[in-house]
């Protein structure tokens, strides 16, 4: 049984109603968490404020520095226990599972450093005054966790509101709870006070809700979809809460003739089906000019045909969707496909061992994918990528642009001019030219632009977001 962690206690729900912990792999319980309410969030945030009060204000940026430092050795430390339970409870492949666990020691490392150096700046002004700014922290911050990617996310955001000195309340996914609970706790082990790192469990339209509603939240991070994002925003705006949000994308990977192909096709592979093509910034469709169209989805099909899902202990190139209703909602999009007479070029293949009640989808790779068609527009967070062509740079950037989502686009060109005509010219946070996501960059910013969100997460940028500007003007005559 899994509790609430509240002021470096492990804290049961006020409700005493628990939710079930689903294997993807099997589809079977093998464990329970606390269906919290708002009750259980009143209790985080006056936890949080009392440690902001009481000790964590005190706390110089050097001594917090040392803390997140601490928790980056506990956690490499706990990498192999901390995969395994992201393994389990999420149905990552074994080596996806560690390089998430590393990544997370990485964040906290990254922003270990950041502390001290998060500096003000002075101001040239009239004569007899002197003005100068320094940066503070907001104070409480609430973060909405998803399922898809929980310790890196928590990483990228809870590490970097620790580094410009908030307190943080934490509400994970119901779908994965588990590794958090654990970081949690490894996070008293080393020293971080009580009230620091508080995590609810429970559902997003409870517990998050009430996250979101609370007044003693000062700050709100949020990575999911839109439309919950829509939401988010208009709970905040009712008390002026700032948000930072990460929403989505329908990322694209622009290959021109030139490209070299044999860099690209390994990387627009791993792009979509990495995480079970559950990433928000996957390279979910791939725009080709029309001279290497077909030879290129030759290619790409062999690729795919040759991918194999399986449980995630199997290691293999994908393992399974989160739930059951995300393995309806993929399957919804191809026969969705299917109907409108979109050719599949390839699919790879479910191992026998798969068990059937697992969340299984076999990553299925889609030709002539029309630019208004819902494979196109939708963010289908599944194996799932969508084949178009183009004939210039024109008509590249415009298939490029022409979604809702601004996340994440690659660039496949040796011509240098080109890489940054295109660059400068597609709507997104960020633009890889020649690789794809440069190996997860944690010193990256990272964010969107349209429906894909607004503010920065990861890198210096984020600590930006954390605080907020004071300007001191002393006149000394």
């Amino acid at each position: 049984m899994q509790l609430n962690y509240i002021a470096n206690e492990n804290v049961a729900s006020a409700s005493n109603q628990t939710l079930p912990v689903i294997d993807p792999s099997t589809g079977e319980e093998f464990d329970r968490l606390q269906r919290s309410d708002a009750a259980d969030i009143d209790a985080a945030v006056r936890a949080a404020q009392h440690c902001l009060e009481n000790g964590w204000r005190k706390l110089s940026a050097v001594e917090r520095g040392r803390l997140l430092y601490k928790l980056s050795r506990k956690v490499e430390e706990h990498a192999d226990e901390l995969a395994l339970l992201e393994q389990r409870d999420c149905g990552k492949p074994v080596k996806q599972a560690r390089a998430d666990a590393l990544a997370l020691v990485r964040y906290f490392e990254f922003y270990a450093g950041a502390c001290d150096k998060l500096h003000g700046e002075t101001i040239p002004y009239q004569d007899g005054y002197s003005v100068f700014t320094w940066r503070e922290p907001h104070g409480v911050t609430g973060h909405i966790v998803p399922w898809n990617y929980p310790m890196q996310i928590f990483g990228r955001s809870v590490g970097g509101a620790l580094a410009a000195g908030n307190v943080c309340v934490v509400k994970p996914s119901e779908d994965a709870c588990l590794s958090l609970i654990r970081v949690a706790q490894l996070a008293a082990e080393v020293g971080f006070p009580a009230g620091a790192i508080n995590l609810v469990t429970g559902y997003g339209h409870e517990v998050g809700d009430a996250l979101a509603r609370h007044p003693g939240i000062d700050h709100i991070s949020f990575t999911g979809s839109p439309s919950v994002g829509t939401l988010i925003q208009q709970v905040a705006a009712e008390r002026h809460c700032p948000v930072t949000l990460e929403l989505g994308g329908k990322s694209p990977q622009v290959i021109f003739a030139d490209a070299d192909l044999d860099a690209a096709v390994p990387v627009v592979i791993n792009a979509i089906v990495q995480n079970a093509g559950q990433t928000c910034s996957a390279g979910s469709r791939v725009l080709i000019e029309h001279g290497i169209y077909e030879s290129l989805l030759d290619r790409l099909g062999a690729a795919f045909q040759a991918l194999q899902v399986g449980p995630a202990a199997m290691d293999l190139d994908v393992g399974p969707l989160i739930r059951q209703t995300q393995q309806q909602r993929v399957a919804q999009f191809l026969a969705d496909a299917k109907a409108a007479g979109i050719p599949t070029v390839a699919q790879g293949s479910i191992v026998d061992q798969a068990p059937p009640t697992g969340f299984y989808q076999a990553p299925t790779l889609l030709r002539d994918v029309p630019v208004d068609h819902r494979l196109a527009q939708e963010e289908v967070f599944g194996p799932v990528l969508a084949a178009m062509s183009f004939r210039d740079e024109d008509e590249a950037v415009a298939l490029a642009n022409a979604t809702r989502f601004g996340l994440v686009a690659g660039v496949w060109t040796q011509q240098g001019a080109r890489q940054f005509r295109i660059a400068k010219r597609l709507q997104s946070g960020q633009v890889f030219i020649n690789n794809y996501g440069a190996g997860g960059g944690v010193e990256l910013p990272f964010g969107g632009v349209k429906s894909s969100g607004y503010g920065r997460e990861k890198g210096f940028e984020a600590l930006y977001g954390f605080t907020t500007l004071k300007t001191v003007a002393v006149r000394h005559g």
